[in-house]
């Protein structure tokens, strides 16, 4: 059992999910943002991820080579934008309202995102919570060799 390896996917994933909840709090903060630099309303963002090859290096390299597993980790491929139409909204009164009153809002769902929120952190408590144990395991086994 490659139990550095263990630590390496749930530091990996740590990362990947701080950048996941970073995003869904920017997309709540925007739900509201009618206006942007790049013109239009806010564009909803999307984070990917995707498994990668770590090629362990120096000490995690030679506890590798004792072992025949060969972990993937998990980053963050790429941050698009949802090219989804805005939604639009009767209000007239609205400064950024066209010539019939209707103001497009960015396509965010609130309850989506407050969800997308909730499954970061907990994923991220997870993935700490494995490496709590990762690490217990790796000083039992200091103890026993001792």
């Amino acid at each position: 059992m490659n139990l550095f390896g263990l630590m390496q996917v749930s530091g990996t994933a740590l990362i990947a999910q701080r950048e996941r909840a970073e995003i869904a709090a920017s997309n709540l903060a925007n739900a509201d943002t009618t206006r942007t630099i790049e013109g239009g309303p806010y564009k909803r963002q999307n984070v990917l991820f995707a498994a990668s090859h770590p090629r362990p290096n120096g000490f995690f390299a030679t506890l590798a080579s004792f072992t025949d597993i060969h972990t993937e980790t998990v980053q963050v491929a790429s941050v698009i934008q949802d090219q989804s139409a805005p939604l639009r909204r009767y209000d007239p009164g609205h400064p950024d309202a066209d010539a019939a009153g209707y103001v497009n809002f960015p396509n965010v769902n609130p309850i989506e995102e407050s969800v997308n929120l909730m499954e970061a952190a907990r994923s991220y408590q997870m993935n700490v919570s494995a490496i709590q144990n990762t690490k217990a395991m790796i000083q039992a086994a200091i103890q026993i060799a001792q």
